[in-house]
């Protein structure tokens, strides 16, 4: 979604999230929070549901997410289509309230959740696409195909036009107007 308003050529599939919150031997952190999987045709409900417990973890439907395909990134969706287990990405955001992380966005782009890896705010998880999920991001990559050819730029004069020595001061007398 882009300023909240769906693109004309984007897609979209609403996706349940799964995470797990599970102890942990962890020093300074006595639990941690991971995606353990998506499911296709999420509910709109955004109340956390509880799975299943065990000893040291709870599973939690945490609500749901537009999983959104766009034009733009049909080469990132190939990509991951092509690794041996096809993921979606889950990113987590510090949440308040209850729990401390909230389902913030799903993405089928490694290109993009690597973006929001790199802020180092948020944590991005992968987990398996499910096969309807890949057939559904497959069907959208052949009807958008990439085709924008690569075009290597032309690299640039290494002079200045000046001297053989693009930062070559002038005589010091020559500053002076003599």
């Amino acid at each position: 979604m882009t300023n909240g308003r769906q693109s004309p050529l984007s897609d979209r599939v609403a996706v349940g999230i799964v995470l797990e919150r599970r102890e942990t031997d962890h020093p300074w952190q006595d639990h941690a929070w991971h995606a353990l999987a998506v499911v296709p045709g999420g509910a709109p409900e955004q109340e956390w549901r509880v799975l299943g417990t065990g000893p040291g973890w709870t599973r939690y439907l945490a609500g749901s997410l537009d999983l959104e395909l766009f034009p733009r990134e049909t080469e990132g969706y190939r990509q991951n289509l092509a690794y041996p287990s096809p993921a979606v990405f889950v990113v987590l955001r510090p949440g308040e309230g209850e729990h401390e992380v909230e389902p913030f966005l799903v993405t089928a782009c490694p290109y993009e959740a690597q973006d929001y890896m790199d802020s180092g705010e948020e944590i991005v998880e992968s987990v398996a696409m499910p096969g309807d999920l890949a057939a559904w991001v497959r069907a959208y990559v052949e009807r958008h195909p990439v085709d924008e050819p690569f075009i290597k730029r032309k690299q640039k004069s290494k002079t200045c036009g000046v001297t053989s020595e693009p930062f070559a001061r002038p005589p010091r007398e020559t500053r002076r107007g003599r």
